[in-house]
């Protein structure tokens, strides 16, 4: 018993309990749980961290994020008060450089009211020390459900990724859920629940219902993605997610540990590694959609940052810079398409109110 994690004693105490446990619940605890989560105790962005995203890569995100945002304004009719969302800032990185970069729409600076989505007091710490000095008002909320309704433009840069994710698994008899028990030697294993889900075949999108048994499908509570489809069409106004993921509801397991910028296995430490698993962005558009929201993408990182003008503006920093070599490192990163970069494995869909039209970066062409 020695040597054990507190979170990973508590997972063990809930299975004697209560039996094998859902991996949506597995995923829940490790990430969130008040005391122990990987969230709530630490800071796992950046180069000494676990992993690093797109505003952590380079400035040039977020800028073009925050012009996106600022464009998507003038098409809501440029409300005198809008709220920017954000869910999930991270360490504030993405929201920082985008209001450094609006100071050029000082109509659209004025009229904001920033509301950050977070559940991490830990991270919300880090969010408020890097937004001190931003100048415009700005609040914290751990749901998004909490933000004052109105004028809205939300964005959700690695969110959906980190949301509990549920298995099923095909055998002879149906679907079953899969969960996670502890085993004959001890250990936190993969398990079967022994009677199929009911009806679960009807609820698949129709090319999959004829998988093979050992087939594994992931899915996620549509609750976050149906919220911010109300924001969107309640606020008249849009939504932009970048996240990794697949552009149709597929077959297969993505269910993954990252720790020290290493993949690890997702039993092991928990709590001390980060758990993510791909988007089903096919899924999210559909709960988006149900709110009366247009949709538009999903489309590649590389070529959404393009048509926003990545490359201008990396040009124009490498100009007044004397890190011309990082830069180009940085840019290569954000837009490239071999196996480390994000230029393709990250996607980019974009929401809007139908009096809208087309957000910047999705015109078609």
């Amino acid at each position: 018993m020695h040597g054990r994690l507190p979170l990973e004693s508590e997972i063990r105490r809930r299975i004697a309990v209560a039996g094998p446990m859902p991996v949506a619940e597995y995923m829940a605890l490790c990430l969130f749980d008040h005391e122990h989560g990987y969230y709530t105790t630490r800071d796992p962005f950046g180069a000494r961290g676990d992993f690093i995203t797109a505003p952590e890569v380079s400035q040039m995100f977020g800028e073009l994020i925050g012009l996106w945002m600022s464009a998507v304004w003038k098409q809501m009719g440029a409300p005198e008060n809008v709220r920017l969302i954000e869910l999930g800032p991270g360490r504030g990185t993405l929201m920082q450089d985008a209001l450094r970069a609006i100071q050029i729409v000082p109509d659209f600076r004025a009229a904001i009211v920033v509301h950050l989505v977070e559940a991490s007091p830990l991270l919300q710490a880090q969010q408020e020390a890097a937004l001190e000095g931003a100048g415009v008002p700005m609040f914290w909320h751990p749901t998004l459900a909490e933000v004052p309704k109105g004028p809205a433009i939300v964005i959700a840069n690695e969110f959906f990724d980190a949301l509990p994710v549920n298995q099923a698994i095909k055998t002879d008899r149906g679907w079953h859920e899969r969960r996670i028990e502890i085993d004959d030697s001890d250990q936190l294993a993969f398990t079967v629940a022994p009677e199929p889900i009911p009806f679960f075949q009807s609820l698949l999108p129709p090319g999959l219902r004829e998988a093979r048994a050992g087939a594994i499908f992931e899915w996620r509570s549509d609750n976050e993605a149906v919220e911010m489809g109300r924001r969107v069409a309640d606020g008249r106004g849009a939504a932009l997610v970048i996240d990794y993921g697949h552009t149709e509801s597929g077959l297969g397991e993505t269910f993954q540990a990252v720790g020290q910028h290493a993949f690890a296995d997702p039993l092991t430490n928990p709590g001390n590694l980060d758990l993510t698993a791909h988007v089903d962005f096919q899924a999210l558009m559909r709960a988006v959609e149900a709110m009366g929201v247009a949709s538009f993408g999903p489309i590649d990182q590389s070529q959404f940052l393009r048509r926003l003008g990545i490359e201008q503006r990396a040009a124009s920093l490498k100009a007044k810079a004397a890190h011309a070599a990082d830069i180009d490192q940085a840019l290569a990163r954000l837009i490239g398409h071999d196996r480390t970069a994000m230029g393709e494995l990250f996607k980019v869909v974009g929401f809007a109110h139908p009096s809208i039209g087309v957000p910047p970066g999705f015109e078609a062409g």
